[in-house]
């Protein structure tokens, strides 16, 4: 019996838990404090006082008449956002800010894929080039609405001044209720598709070699690897750009508060530029809260729209 209780005994051993093991499983939950949590304590403190505190805050001030110089805040449930249903001047400057987000960021994701596709190759021109197109997006959108104001002045303008010895009239881009917002999404295609460029320029150089090799020995030219092989690489990329054009667009404020204020007859104020008057021009810091809660939830429902469409898959 002595013989047959040794093996037991040692597998006994060999299963139960020895040294650091044993006394892990021995500490309590309390006892088990990871030190991470200190390094990334900071940033969690500094996201909760400045983003998540600000955007509670915001809801509670949007279901009441906040007004500043008016302590009353009476409360009002959805009464903000029923008057924000039947505002004129709001729908319009939904209208006009998703017309600008759908042809920027059309714009500048079609200008930055192309220019990707030619730049691809890297030598000293394509470099000079890639830095030259990428430039604009560097630049302040305050500044670059100030430079683009005077360029497109009907007066001093270098744009009047080039389409006058082209035999064109002079026309008030920034002044006519017509062109005041082609002129806007213009400057903002301009100043953003150097950043698609360079986000699907690494797509582009990134594309097996081997696929194109093996798609041109299939007899496929220039067009149909694009579609076939290029492109359907390019999907994560061109999602990453559309999602983030998307965003930035629909928080227009900078370009249209310097270029035209809101003008001419409202046909260039963005939904933020509405909220901007109506929370610190008006004083009526209840109604502003709503209209930004009603902003947040369209990018959301937008960006979530764009996951669904351009999702990448690896069986597709």
């Amino acid at each position: 019996m002595a013989h047959l209780a040794e093996p037991a005994a040692e597998a006994a051993n060999r299963s139960a838990p020895r040294g650091p093991e044993r006394r892990e499983r021995g500490r309590s939950p309390r006892s088990r404090f990871n030190p991470a949590y200190l390094f990334v304590a900071p940033a969690l403190l500094l996201a909760a006082v400045f983003i998540v505190w600000p955007i509670i805050q915001s809801g509670w001030m949007s279901l009441h008449d906040w007004t500043i110089g008016d302590d009353s805040h009476k409360w009002l449930g959805f009464g903000n956002y029923t008057e924000l249903f039947h505002d004129s001047r709001f729908w319009n400057s939904l209208k006009v800010t998703l017309v600008y987000a759908v042809f920027v960021v059309v714009g500048q994701v079609t200008i930055g894929l192309a220019l990707a596709q030619w730049l691809r190759r890297t030598t000293w021109y394509t470099m000079l080039l890639r830095s030259a197109f990428f430039f604009p997006t560097i630049a302040s959108l305050a500044v670059t609405g100030i430079v683009w104001k005077f360029l497109l002045d009907p007066q001093v303008g270098l744009v009047d001044g080039w389409l006058g010895k082209l035999g064109f009239h002079a026309q008030a881009w920034l002044q006519d209720t017509h062109l005041a917002l082609p002129a806007l999404i213009a400057v903002g295609i301009w100043k953003n598709f150097g950043f698609s460029m360079i986000v699907l320029l690494a797509g582009v150089q990134g594309v097996s070699k081997e696929l194109l090799e093996a798609a041109t020995l299939d007899g496929a030219g220039a067009v149909a690897r694009f579609r076939h092989v290029t492109l359907p690489a390019l999907r994560p990329a061109i999602l990453f750009c559309v999602v983030i054009g998307t965003v930035n667009a629909l928080q227009l404020f900078d370009l249209t508060y310097v270029m035209t204020d809101g003008g001419p007859l409202f046909h260039t104020e963005s939904i933020v530029m509405y909220l901007y008057q109506r929370g610190f021009v008006d004083f009526r810091l209840g109604y502003a809260s709503a209209i930004a809660w009603v902003l947040f939830l369209i990018i959301i429902a937008v960006s979530v729209v764009q996951l669904r469409m351009l999702r990448y898959r690896d069986d597709d």
